[in-house]
């Protein structure tokens, strides 16, 4: 009977020394959440520490990591092949930055970008000359369709030239595109811009239904992505109204803590955007950079010293563009229409000025075009002489003498 016992005691220490043999082999692979985390701040210090140290000469720990490129990193260099030069981007190394010293970034690093960006997104002006089918002045209809479909589902301004920058640019970059096709292409561009700009963007049928039946949901959606894949998926231009505000902020700015927030007034921004959408009507624009572009507009509104200050440009740089900003700017000011701040239900009233609103410039455009259709045929009527002017005989010269 004792033998039993000694027995069946030996065996109860031998199983429960198994168990905590098998315990002690589970705490080793089931550790604490916490101590992996400890564990892993220990080496990322050691890494860092490593890493530091190959400032000054010691070795140091290189990540196996190798950053993905993104189309907003633009790692590769822009492809600008297919276009001309502009004849107005000629930056000089001397241009200084007009922007006031900023908290959150160096202002000279941020300027470069935006002039950067005007050389990376270019336009071509001669893009409709690749598609034989179509007329300059349809781009203008375009345009000014696209201008009241965003003030109908209140989109922003940025959002409209957003979409007009992508359907210049993608019009360049294609060939015999046919005129059925158009509107299709402009209302995919908006759909891409309204996406990336509005905050509660319009629904797909939407776009689909404003085009009164004329363009699909399934054609909208592949349009918007043939036209991201021949841009190449670079979609963060600084676009015509950008450039604007930004020399608007530096001309009224006065508090540099809230840089960022409007500054001017809403009255002077209206008059002066009303030029800009006049003149984004005509593809003859495009010969010039948004900045430049900008700039020539507000110079007709105020001094050529303000204009020097806040855009960084000299006269020499906007000669041209201001020469051809003039007769647009004669036919805002000469059609005595008062610039009026438009109310949209919903909207705040500080953001009410950058709602795309539809004034009717493609009317003005069309006065403007068919003065200078009669300014050429005037100078076409006029004789030209020809032939060689020789001075008259001596005999048959008059005499002036007292």
């Amino acid at each position: 009977m004792s033998s039993c016992i000694k027995e069946n005691h030996t065996k109860g220490q031998e199983r429960a020394q198994h168990c905590r043999k098998r315990k002690a082999d589970v705490a080793i692979f089931l550790q604490d959440p916490d101590d992996n985390l400890a564990v892993e701040l220990m080496e990322m210090t050691k890494k860092k520490q490593y890493g530091q140290q190959d400032k000054y000469g010691n070795k140091s720990w290189k990540s196996h990591c190798n950053l993905i490129p993104t189309p907003e990193k633009e790692a590769e260099t822009p492809d600008v092949a297919p276009y001309p030069p502009l004849a107005c981007l000629t930056f000089r190394s001397s241009t200084f930055s007009p922007l006031p010293q900023l908290s959150w970034a160096n202002q000279d690093d941020v300027w470069r970008n935006m002039l950067r960006k005007d050389i990376t997104y270019l336009r071509d002006k001669n893009a409709f000359q690749r598609h034989p089918e179509l007329q300059e002045n349809m781009r203008s209809i375009l345009l000014d369709w696209l201008m009241e479909v965003c003030e109908v589902y209140k989109l922003h301004r940025e959002t409209f030239y957003l979409a007009q920058d992508f359907f210049d640019r993608f019009m360049a970059t294609e060939e015999n595109v046919v005129k059925t096709r158009l509107q299709l292409i402009g209302i995919s561009s908006l759909f891409i811009a309204a996406k990336l700009e509005e905050i509660y963007p319009p629904k797909l049928h939407q776009f689909a239904y404003i085009t009164d039946g004329a363009c699909t949901e399934d054609e909208i959606l592949s349009m918007e992505l043939l036209i991201m894949k021949a841009l190449k998926w670079r979609l963060a231009p600084m676009t015509l109204v950008s450039w604007l505000n930004v020399f608007l902020q530096v001309a009224y700015s006065r508090d540099l803590q809230h840089f960022l927030l409007t500054q001017y007034p809403q009255q002077t921004y209206i008059q002066l955007v009303e030029l800009l959408d006049l003149c984004i009507l005509d593809v003859g624009c495009l010969e010039y950079s948004y900045s430049v572009l900008a700039a020539s507009a507000l110079y007709h509104f105020c001094n050529a010293e303000l204009v020097t200050r806040v855009t960084g440009y000299e006269w020499t740089d906007l000669e041209a563009c201001i020469e051809y900003v003039v007769p647009y700017a004669m036919m805002i000011k000469g059609a005595k229409r008062q610039s009026k701040l438009k109310f949209f239900k919903g909207v705040d009233l500080e953001d009410m000025h950058n709602i795309q609103t539809h004034t009717g410039c493609l009317d003005l455009l069309e006065k403007i075009q068919a003065q200078e259709e009669k300014l050429k045929a005037k100078d076409r009527g006029t004789p030209v002489p020809t032939g060689v002017l020789t001075p008259p005989l001596s005999d048959k010269k008059e005499d002036w003498g007292p």
